[in-house]
């Protein structure tokens, strides 16, 4: 998706008041009256609608007319309301260059307060194969007031959450700097993620080092759930390692925790074998080929016991984990992303 920034500048402060309105209509509406949109912007009669026409023309809104007159957020216009909101924080000052494209998420380059490249991470759940977006959107609708866009909010405040708790505890990942809805932003790092490294010099010191970190985080209660070479980045000066990725993290109590490690494990193993042609388990430098979630589990004074004082409860986590079901199933039917997933009801995070 792309994201029309410059638009932002061409945006009045009764548009973002219209946008707004239509977020907090979708906490209880799939598509929000007209007359809600006219009733909570507080515009002066006849106001909203050419609003509407100036956001419609952005790509901000979809209306949709079949059962009664009335509009949603797109993702784009998600966007605008938190960078907005980053930008009047002072977090940010601009949005660059997209940096890469996700399954469920985009990445740009951005500017922050005093003109530090940071790094700015959009959550788009719901954006997978046409199959599953159906799939979902049925899930969501059989008495779930959850949406892609109330979804992707809580896997930005998970990330941040995660990433905060993990960088204060002297793990090698980035600096949360802040996050609003489906918005994070983090601090820029310099490096390659791994599976764009053509060679790796030191393939057992790297080894031992990916390994080291997964039961560091399991010593302080998490499972990554996504430990891979996408998710990794490297520095071409020194192979000094940086985790990224967060939105997937369990705590070592799930009921899945082992098998989630394991995988986590086997990814990591697989990759040396297969892409960079090193076998780590004919390396005697090897330290641990398979460690076992058991002997560095803590299941005391663990992180996302500590993460509920955050805003990251218990029903997030499983709302989360309800969706990454729902997706997994389908992941061995298909492949493909589809835009058309950002349709439900919403909730308002707001401006604070």
């Amino acid at each position: 998706m792309k994201l029309d920034a410059e638009a932002l500048r061409h945006l009045s402060n009764e548009h973002f008041r219209v946008l707004t309105a239509i977020e907090m209509g979708q906490r209880n509406h799939e598509i929000v009256p007209l007359p809600l949109i006219d009733q909570i912007a507080g515009l002066r009669r006849g106001g909203t609608h050419k609003l509407l026409r100036d956001l419609g023309r952005h790509k901000l809104v979809h209306h949709d007319g079949t059962k009664y007159d009335g509009y949603r957020l797109t993702y784009q216009g998600y966007d605008f309301l938190a960078i907005k909101t980053l930008v009047r924080r002072g977090v940010l000052t601009a949005v660059g260059r997209l940096l890469g494209v996700g399954k469920e998420s985009d990445i740009f380059e951005a500017l922050g307060a005093d003109g530090e490249v940071v790094v700015l991470k959009l959550h788009r759940l719901g954006r997978t194969s046409f199959r599953s977006v159906r799939k979902n959107r049925d899930y969501l609708r059989r008495g779930s007031h959850f949406s892609w866009l109330y979804l992707s909010r809580l896997a930005a405040i998970k990330e941040a959450a995660f990433m905060r708790a993990l960088g204060d505890r002297g793990f090698p990942v980035p600096d949360a700097i802040d996050q609003n809805r489906h918005a994070v932003v983090m601090s820029h790092v310099e490096g390659y993620p791994l599976v764009q490294v053509r060679e790796v010099r030191h393939p057992a010191q790297v080894f031992n080092e990916l390994m080291a970190i997964l039961c560091r985080m399991a010593a302080v209660g998490l499972v990554h759930c996504d430990y891979n070479e996408f998710n990794v980045l490297v520095s071409r000066e020194d192979d000094a390692i940086t985790v990224i990725d967060f939105p997937q993290m369990v705590s070592v109590t799930h009921r899945n925790a082992k098998e989630l490690f394991d995988r986590d494990v086997e990814c990591i193993i697989r990759f040396f074998r297969r892409k960079v042609g090193w076998d780590p388990e004919s390396d005697p430098d090897v330290k641990v080929l398979r460690p076992d979630l058991a002997d560095y589990a803590a299941t005391e004074h663990s992180v996302d016991r500590e993460l509920h004082a955050s805003g990251f409860k218990t029903k997030h986590q499983e709302a989360l984990e309800a969706y990454e079901w729902r997706r997994g199933s389908d992941d061995e039917g298909g492949s493909g992303d589809d835009e058309s997933g950002d349709e439900g009801e919403g909730e308002s995070e707001g401006e604070e």
